[in-house]
């Protein structure tokens, strides 16, 4: 309720005096949903591709001590938050903008730019 609050202020230009504040109000509640739901879908879709593809390339994977360094970093990427694990499978595995990473997540590009780093200092962390 507070962030549609906050949206109806953000764009209180765009209200039009003869429509209903209400139902207005409960629109932008339903677009936030709605994104919120698509995003919950994409993240899942590159979860789950990211899981698929990690079995596909298992076999085509190099031995030793590539290998070894890959399954590592598979193991340690779970171990960190999902926000942060978000952040950095959308930047670095997926090449996205942090503009289009900031969209996905409905985050500001500050935000997404702060996650990547807490993730990459995290993993920093785990590996030593």
């Amino acid at each position: 309720m507070q962030e549609t609050i906050l949206r109806a202020l953000a764009k209180s230009e765009q209200y039009q005096e003869d429509t209903n504040l209400k139902a207005w109000a409960f629109s932008i509640l339903r677009n936030m949903f709605l994104e919120q739901t698509r995003r919950r879908k994409k993240e899942q879709e590159v979860l789950e591709c990211y899981a698929s593809n990690a079995s596909l390339q298992a076999a085509s994977q190099p031995s030793g001590p590539d290998r070894q360094a890959l399954h590592d970093l598979d193991e340690m990427l779970w171990k960190i938050s999902p926000l942060l694990r978000e952040a950095l499978v959308l930047i670095g595995a997926q090449g996205m903008s942090y503009e289009e990473a900031a969209l996905v997540c409905n985050a500001s590009v500050g935000t997404m730019k702060t996650r990547v780093s807490r993730a990459r200092s995290e993993l920093m962390k785990l590996s030593s």
